[in-house]
């Protein structure tokens, strides 16, 4: 995975969340604790977050550093600063060389950090879309490199099923649902 994962992941957040913003972005999103406003504020940390990582290349935490969206921002202005930290990590990932290694829980490749880049902000849109009631499911293609990257011990079946099930966002038939889990984003090579 790369920069224009990340940006078409930004992309279709702003496609699918941009219409919704002028409803209550208060209410839960959906099965997690935060609220929608909380929810999309995370995605823009994480974004943020990665690309500091990619940028510093620290090899044994994360950056002290944490986005601090105003409470009073607007669920727009809220995407605008998700946009910005996408952007971030987009360019971080432009100029990363492919050996390039920094800490995520171990080493991590510009490859895993994408990955995740991309998996926040599909993951975390699918749950605002639950809270504000709008109809909308990850891109397959997309799913399917997330799998791919993040989770290679997956079951088979449709890419994007098998990542909410992953994630313990779903069910699939004849599996228990998972009540925890993590991604495999640090590489050893």
């Amino acid at each position: 995975m790369d920069r224009q994962d990340v940006d078409a992941a930004v992309a279709e957040m702003l496609r699918v969340l941009g219409p919704h913003t002028a409803e209550d972005w208060t209410v839960p999103a959906g099965s997690l604790e935060w609220t929608c406003w909380q929810t999309a504020a995370h995605i823009g940390h994480d974004l943020l977050a990665y690309a500091g990582q990619l940028a510093a290349q620290p090899v044994d935490a994360y950056l002290p550093i944490d986005l601090n969206v105003r409470p009073a921002a607007s669920p727009a202005e809220v995407l605008q600063a998700v946009t910005a930290c996408g952007g971030l990590l987009s360019s971080a990932l432009a100029t990363a060389k492919p050996t390039l290694r920094a800490w995520h829980w171990g080493p991590c490749d510009p490859e895993g950090f994408a990955a995740m880049g991309v998996a926040e902000t599909l993951l975390h849109t699918y749950d605002i879309t639950r809270g504000l009631s709008v109809e909308w499911l990850p891109p397959a293609q997309l799913s399917a490199a997330i799998l791919n990257r993040l989770f290679p011990a997956a079951p088979p079946g449709d890419p994007t099923q098998v990542l909410l099930w992953c994630t313990g966002r779903g069910e699939l038939d004849g599996i228990p649902r998972r009540t925890s889990w993590r991604w495999e984003a640090a590489r050893s090579d």
